[in-house]
């Protein structure tokens, strides 16, 4: 399984010959830099590290703002040598892909946003609108039990998304359209991978 590092600007729509609308997500992915090949009898598994947007000022320990691993076949190992470019061509036959990005962060959030909590009564007088209710057992356990679902940081998570067919791909302004919304921020990275 090979793969590639974008940047998702945003979304749009492709309008097909039938007159039907598909909203995409357009994924800018410059050509990447195979920064280090891992092997089997060295670390243990073969993948690749591809290094995506370089830095401005590189040092000798940090030349990428982004390095990200992508496992692949230890057949395919002889395809990719150090330093390598690798770019949208890669991808141009692939249907469907797995997309991996970041979710975008909400803070700080109660149960009602978090986990759709149903919330007390809204009538006059009812002091339990949107809280989380009786969290605590008896004196038995003395305390809440590991897992409870209370409030607390929402967003920042990865997430993964399996077989999500692919809108367009435009290799002269390596330019992928993925059908449908991709999580992350405008900006954020994306993980393409076949």
């Amino acid at each position: 399984m090979s793969g590639i590092l974008g940047k998702k600007l945003g979304m749009t729509r492709l309008l097909q010959d039938d007159g039907r609308v598909i909203p995409v997500t357009v994924v800018h992915c410059e050509p990447n830099e195979v920064a280090q090949i891992k092997t089997v009898e060295k670390d243990g598994y073969p993948a690749i590290v591809l290094g995506f947007s370089k830095l401005k000022k590189p040092s000798k320990t940090k030349k990428f703002y982004h390095l990200r691993e992508i496992k692949v076949d230890e057949s395919e190992l002889g395809n990719y040598q150090l330093g390598q470019s690798v770019s949208v061509e890669t991808m141009k036959d692939v249907e469907k892909v797995t997309v991996v990005a970041i979710s975008k962060g909400k803070g700080y959030q109660g149960v009602m946003k978090k986990y759709n909590f149903h919330g007390g009564r809204k009538s006059h007088g009812s002091h339990f609108k949107r809280e989380p209710g009786s969290v605590g057992a008896c004196a038995k356990p003395g305390r809440v039990h590991k897992g409870k679902k209370l409030p607390g940081h929402m967003g920042t998570d990865q997430v993964t998304l399996h077989k999500v067919p692919v809108g367009m791909i435009n290799t002269e302004k390596n330019i992928i359209c993925i059908k449908g919304a991709v999580p992350g921020p405008n900006g954020g990275l994306v993980i393409i991978k076949k």
